[in-house]
């Protein structure tokens, strides 16, 4: 009977559990949880000080970064580029107009509001000179659809070092990343509903990353009508899909994915993962407004019947 440890700590705006084999050093928690703790302050766009605050707060100049910085900006560049414009990092004047930051907007924004907003949106504005980033007057970098996934990378790699070849990581149950020997080939992840106290169905993992959206998790109620928090580049409204899965070997890549076409309809969705499956090791579903479900080829394997 295998046995484990672990420990819940509260980062990125989540509660993360690391689980590993219960003859695991306790010490090596903090070492571990150092690693998340270092890149949430120093990399996260909502941690005061950090560079991505620095570049926000100072929008329209260049700004002085490091190499991490550099590394994590043009990998999100790179898959900015793969999503027809529903991936965007600078979506946070969007965010804002629809209240997602003030508690006393409780209405939906007219258009021309979503329009002078959306002038904003343009991670083509985002400027690299040597180690100097600059963004648009009046633009705003935002990190949450990737940094808490970029940490969980790096976490694996930090457990991986230590010789560990059984854990897993839990992040909030938006990112979960399955760490497998022979001795233990799988983890068991349940899949919840977003529209109900049940499950979908449960997933195997093996050395993979599940990332997961729902528009139920984080949303404004305006009369009546809740809207959820992914909203569409395009469009400047909040996407009618109702929860997305992806599967994949890096966390990064996958809760990248998830945000990006969580705006699509249920054949684009199908076309656009077929084209990103000949660059990466992906599959996924996608529930849509009409709860319809699809899913990649591939992906049911994961499903334990």
């Amino acid at each position: 009977m295998l046995a484990y440890k672990a420990q819940i700590r509260k980062l990125f705006h989540a509660h993360i559990k690391v689980k590993i084999p219960a003859f695991s050093d306790e010490r090596l928690f903090d070492e571990f949880y150092g690693v998340l703790e270092q890149i949430d302050k120093h990399y996260n766009s909502y941690s005061e000080g950090s560079f991505f605050d620095k570049i926000n707060r100072q929008a329209g100049e260049f700004v002085n970064v490091d190499d991490e910085t550099l590394h994590i900006l043009e990998q999100v560049l790179y898959f900015s580029e793969l999503f027809d414009r529903e991936y965007d990092i600078t979506i946070m004047p969007l965010i804002r107009l629809w209240g997602f930051y003030k508690d006393d907007q409780r209405r939906i924004p007219d258009s021309g509001e979503i329009a002078q907003a959306k002038q904003l949106i343009d991670y083509k504005r985002i400027e690299i000179k040597d180690h100097q980033v600059k963004i648009g007057q009046g633009q705003e970098i935002v990190t949450g659809s990737f940094m808490k996934s970029y940490a969980v990378d790096k976490l694996a790699k930090a457990i991986r070092r230590e010789q560990i070849t059984d854990a897993i990581i839990n992040a909030g149950g938006s990112t979960i990343l399955a760490i497998n020997n022979k001795v233990h080939p799988e983890w068991t992840v349940d899949v919840k509903n977003a529209q109900s106290d049940g499950y979908l169905f449960k997933l195997k993992l093996s050395n993979a990353c599940y990332s997961t959206s729902a528009q139920n998790k984080i949303f404004v109620e305006i009369d009546g009508q809740k809207y959820g928090h992914i909203l569409s580049p395009v469009t400047g409204y909040p996407s009618t899909n109702k929860q997305i899965g992806i599967i994949t070997e890096t966390c990064m890549i996958g809760d990248i994915i998830s945000t990006g076409l969580f705006n699509q309809s249920v054949d684009g969705f199908i076309k656009k993962m077929k084209e990103l499956s000949k660059q990466f090791p992906v599959s996924g579903f996608l529930v849509d407004k009409d709860n319809n479900i699809a899913f990649t080829e591939g992906f049911e394997k994961n499903i334990i019947a």
